[in-house]
C-alpha cells in the first residue's frame, strides 16, 4: 500500500475512535453508528467535515440531531446534514 493510503486509513481509524468515544452515550451511538456506516466511503472533504463535527460539544450535536435547535449557518456542511438525516 502507498503511504497516502496508509495516512488516510489512519485518519479514518482516529476519526472512528473519536466518533464512538464521546462524552455521552447517546452521542457514542448516534455519531458512532453514522461514522461506522459511512467513513469507508468518505474522501478528503467529507473527512475534514467529520473532523470538524467530532470537535463540536456533545450537547450541541445532540440538540441539532434531535431538532431542538438549529445548526448555526456557518457550521453547516454536507456531512453534518447527512448525520442529522441519518436513521440507522
Amino acid at each position: 500500500m502507498s503511504e497516502a493510503h496508509d495516512d488516510i486509513a489512519a485518519r479514518r481509524r482516529r476519526l472512528l475512535w473519536r466518533a464512538t468515544h464521546r462524552g455521552i452515550k447517546e452521542m457514542d451511538i448516534l455519531l458512532g453508528r453514522f461514522a461506522t456506516a459511512h467513513i469507508a466511503a468518505m474522501h478528503d472533504e467529507a473527512l475534514r467535515e467529520l473532523e470538524a463535527i467530532v470537535s463540536f460539544p456533545d450537547q450541541d450535536l445532540l440538540s441539532w440531531i434531535a431538532g431542538q435547535s438549529p445548526v448555526p449557518a456557518e457550521l453547516r456542511n454536507a456531512t453534518l446534514d447527512a448525520l442529522i438525516a441519518y436513521r440507522p
